[in-house]
């Protein structure tokens, strides 16, 4: 049996399920790497990252190094004599880094790699209208999300579920798989699968404005998968125009009515307690939305002190 010292590498709430795990089940962990603290909000008050507050709550061993090529971080790592590296939701690691423990540095991906590689695994695969998921551990190389996997495990995709909701059970799952690929690693019983590298192969781009805008024309089915593929966060968005006026609009819940209707797609029709757009193949039912310097709320509250004219649309 290998007995394991562990630096972990992370950041987001999704890392710090994983490091409580970890601990958990009675790993070492002689030290955690996460990013510098930086301003954030109206107030652009000092925000620690989720593993840092983690990392602070349970004594442990802080490093956030800002080039993880700087010569005192590289020394101050080697310090903690690590002989093995895990990585949730961090950044791509220079050679020097991942190469230094004896027993490699592996990752934790929420994707069934080799598909979804990238920045945002989870929307992705919602957005695409995936009906299973999954997580994979494998030991980092050069490239992104291309290295020898260890252990997968998939789940079902709902129809209904958001991101969000899909982002805590993969969270769940991840637990169990990293405290699994430990256990491979302790007893030295770790065999690894290598990735196939095909052109079909789907990907999980950076999300940026322009890939969270509603492309109206697009099928119902489509517009629905991205909207619940992006809640709560970043959030789909799309223009309202009403006349006059018009407003870059947040929508983080809708349904999708499939239907034939006499409409222009984009059309927005609106009764005392509804809104709903027309699609070429129905109707898109917003339930939850946020207008500019608004909150976010239900589509009944927004209704209350706010009237649409008949030739609002949406683009």
């Amino acid at each position: 049996m290998k007995n394991l010292r562990i630096v972990f590498m992370g950041t987001p709430e999704f890392a710090v399920g994983i490091l409580d795990a970890i601990l958990k089940n009675n790993y070492t962990v002689v030290g955690v790497i996460t990013a510098p603290d930086k301003p954030a909000g109206r107030g652009q008050k000092i925000k620690y990252s989720a593993v840092k507050e983690y990392a602070l709550q349970n004594n442990l061993p802080l490093l956030q190094p800002t080039n993880l090529k700087d010569e005192n971080f590289l020394e101050e790592l080697k310090s903690l004599n690590a002989n093995l590296q895990i990585v949730v939701a961090f950044r791509m690691l220079p050679k020097v880094v991942w190469e230094m423990p004896s027993l490699g540095t592996f990752n934790l991906h929420a994707s069934l790699l080799p598909n979804y590689r990238g920045a945002a695994p989870i929307n992705w695969a919602i957005i695409n209208g995936e009906t299973k998921t999954g997580v994979t551990t494998f030991f980092i190389d050069e490239k992104i999300d291309t290295g020898a996997m260890i252990v997968s495990a998939e789940l079902p995709i709902s129809n209904e579920e958001n991101a969000g909701q899909l982002h805590d059970r993969l969270m769940d799952l991840g637990c169990k798989t990293v405290v699994e690929t430990l256990s491979l690693i302790e007893s030295e019983k770790v065999s690894t699968t290598i990735q196939s590298n095909t052109s079909e192969l789907k990907t999980a781009h950076k999300l940026n404005k322009d890939n969270c805008k509603i492309d109206w024309s697009k099928s119902g089915a489509e517009i629905y998968n991205l909207i619940r593929g992006l809640s709560p966060y970043p959030a789909a968005w799309c223009i309202i125009n009403d006349g006059a006026q018009e407003w870059n609009v947040k929508i983080y819940e809708a349904v999708f009515q499939k239907e034939k209707h006499p409409f222009k797609t984009g059309k927005l029709i609106v009764t005392k307690k509804e809104m709903k757009i027309a699609v070429s193949d129905g109707y898109i039912f917003l339930l939850s939305i946020q207008f500019p310097g608004k909150k976010k709320m239900t589509v009944s509250e927004l209704l209350n002190g706010f009237h649409f004219s008949e030739s609002a649309y949406a683009y």
